[in-house]
């Protein structure tokens, strides 16, 4: 069961929720403490459990349709593990929410507070805004960029106009991978008759806009100055990624699973581009 579990919880995708809370808090406190390290913990393992355990629960007459499934794009859990699944994940969360919630303040329990709710409703009933085209990328999005500004606001980070910018961008990015991701999953969604933003647009449509949005993300970066700037060659990547799939049709779909891997592999390279950026930023390089 407890292999089960932590597959359901995407180890390959931890990072993409911890790292941004942590880059955020250390580059704006400079420092190391117990809400870095609680925050981290919680953001690398618990949330992501919580996220994608309760994904794979509700996704279940979906996934058996899906040939990717069962593997590290996500697991396939047996009936019998749904319950236990939804417990583990309440247990994991609650007791680094409640020592989050000990350590900050009022508008970072507003923050912490959306990015959970954001985490239930995508998958789960009555909000699943999963099957809600359009609100599902933004939901998804949401995943990712809110441990950031969790992050920054129980920092207490300064506003500006480039650190906007960055969270927009970082948000357009996260709207066009769960757009790209759900290109794959036109047909098994459409079998299980699960409305998507994929569904709803067509494979061919949904890859343009993904493409759109990356590249509006980079365009977003060039507003940031000096190193931020930089990270607008990210969305190059990931454009040629996808752009082989940007004509392919519903039928022959499940074929984008090819960019999509790319773009797993994608986010370790941009993530060490970002780290180093950080390390520029944080030295004043």
């Amino acid at each position: 069961m407890i292999g089960r579990l932590v597959a359901s919880s995407r180890p390959l995708s931890w990072i993409n929720t911890a790292f941004p809370f942590a880059a955020a808090y250390v580059l704006t406190t400079g420092r190391i403490d117990v809400a870095l390290v609680v925050g981290t913990i919680f953001f690398l393992v618990p949330y992501n459990l919580a996220m994608y355990g309760i994904n794979d629960v509700f996704d279940y007459p979906s996934d058996l349709r899906n040939p990717r499934k069962g593997g590290v794009e996500g697991a396939l859990l047996d009936p019998s593990l749904h319950r236990p699944t939804l417990i583990a994940s309440a247990i994991a969360c609650v007791p680094f929410v409640v020592a989050l919630v000990v350590l900050g303040g009022p508008a970072s329990w507003a923050v912490l507070a959306v990015s959970l709710l954001a985490v239930v409703a995508y998958s789960a009933p009555p909000l699943r805004t999963k099957e809600r085209p359009f609100l599902d990328s933004m939901t998804s999005s949401t995943h990712f960029v809110s441990p950031a500004v969790y992050g920054l606001v129980l920092a207490g980070a300064t506003w500006t106009p480039q650190l906007v910018a960055i969270l927009a961008a970082f948000f357009l990015w996260g709207m066009a991978s769960h757009a790209f991701g759900a290109v794959q999953d036109v047909v098994p969604d459409r079998e299980a008759g699960i409305a998507s933003i994929g569904t709803s647009l067509g494979a061919a449509r949904t890859t343009r806009l993904a493409i759109g949005m990356w590249l509006g993300a980079g365009l977003l970066m060039l507003l940031t100055g000096w190193p931020g700037v930089v990270a607008a060659v990210l969305a190059i990547p990931y454009v040629v990624a996808a752009w082989p799939y940007r004509s392919v049709s519903d039928a022959d779909s499940p074929r984008a699973n090819g960019g999509w891997r790319w773009f797993l592999a994608l986010n370790y390279g941009a993530g060490f581009v970002v780290t180093m950026l950080c390390f520029v930023y944080a030295y004043g390089l």
